[in-house]
């Protein structure tokens, strides 16, 4: 018997359903937090004041973001005389084994703490990341611990570490304004170092490495800091910016592209330093109405589901 057009139609709606939910069992199940989810800060580090946020508190997943804090825990290591620069890291089987992005070294080989950092700033290199973690700590998973201790230390009540570079673990987790208040204290603490998060490539090997964030050389006064994507994280970047002798941070967690992750940490640090320069002329301007001038959208809550939640795409090869 010939299925007539308001029949198909029932069958296509049904199977639309039924394949729309199996999409978004799949997307929640990749992260114990669900689906990605947006939030930003803004922050003056000079003077710790929130400018703006939205879901600033909220639990979210780093991605390599987390890779600020184990460079500073190295920095930290290098002030206090307990690394040098010229120190060698011998790569264990467990950094070998680490997902992308990586450098690619085969257990058994060495590189020094002086290129590893410039090999994690620039090219976010997870086997290097944990290699640098065994260096300090023994072994990563001890320093995680280090990283969550110092996270308490700097006032982050929001975040705990469970690896080096931020790839996918339940017991890894963030938020906006934590990251804010690490991407501050980096540059309040270690401001002699901060200029590896400025490098827009790196050559190791024969080879010559780009920066994922591609903001540096393109946005006024962006000096860094750290971009990050997995498909639990969405797309992150901590970016801090100087203007007229003026510091902004901004901090993106759950985009579901790098475009529009780009394009809201541009028009946050426009607005906020436009905001800047109105209080400093005596004039109040509502931030949230300069943000929207410049294409922010206000008040949003969980983002579309996005395809990268269902594709097969590496750990952050794509930040």
């Amino acid at each position: 018997m010939p299925i007539g057009l308001s029949m198909w139609r029932r069958i296509g709606s049904a199977l639309c359903v039924g394949f729309c939910l199996s999409l978004a069992s799949l997307a929640s199940a990749a992260s114990p937090l669900g689906p990605a989810r947006f939030a930003a800060v803004l922050m003056n580090p000079d003077t710790n004041e929130i400018l703006f946020e939205e879901q600033g508190t909220a639990i979210r997943h780093p991605a390599s973001i987390t890779k600020v804090m184990t460079l500073y825990l190295v920095f930290d290591a290098l002030d206090s005389g307990r690394l040098k620069l010229s120190d060698d890291i011998v790569i264990s089987r467990h950094a070998a084994a680490q997902k992308p992005s990586r450098l690619g070294l085969a257990p058994g080989r060495s590189i020094s703490v002086e290129d590893a950092i410039q090999v994690v700033a620039v090219k976010s290199a997870n086997d290097i990341a944990v290699a640098l973690a065994e260096k300090i700590g023994g072994t990563e998973s001890n320093f995680a611990r280090l990283m969550t201790l110092k996270a308490r230390a700097l006032g982050m009540r929001q975040t705990m570490f469970a690896n080096a570079s931020g790839l996918p673990d339940p017991a890894h987790f963030t938020s906006a304004r934590d990251i804010a208040i690490l991407s501050a204290a980096l540059l309040r603490y270690h401001a002699d170092r901060y200029h590896v998060f400025s490098e827009q490539s790196f050559a190791y090997g024969g080879q010559r490495m780009a920066n994922h964030n591609h903001l540096l050389g393109n946005v006024v006064g962006l000096d860094g800091i750290k971009t990050g994507f997995t498909v639990d994280s969405g797309f992150t970047l901590t970016a801090s910016a100087m203007r007229d002798g003026k510091r902004l941070i901004a901090v993106v967690l759950g985009a579901p592209t790098s475009f529009s992750r780009n394009r809201d940490i541009i028009a946050m640090l426009d607005a906020g330093f436009t905001a800047l320069k109105l209080r400093a002329s005596g004039m109040a301007g509502s931030l949230p109405a300069i943000l929207q001038s410049n294409g922010f959208a206000l008040n949003r809550t969980e983002r579309p589901m996005p395809g990268m939640a269902i594709r097969p795409v590496e750990e952050g090869d794509s930040e």
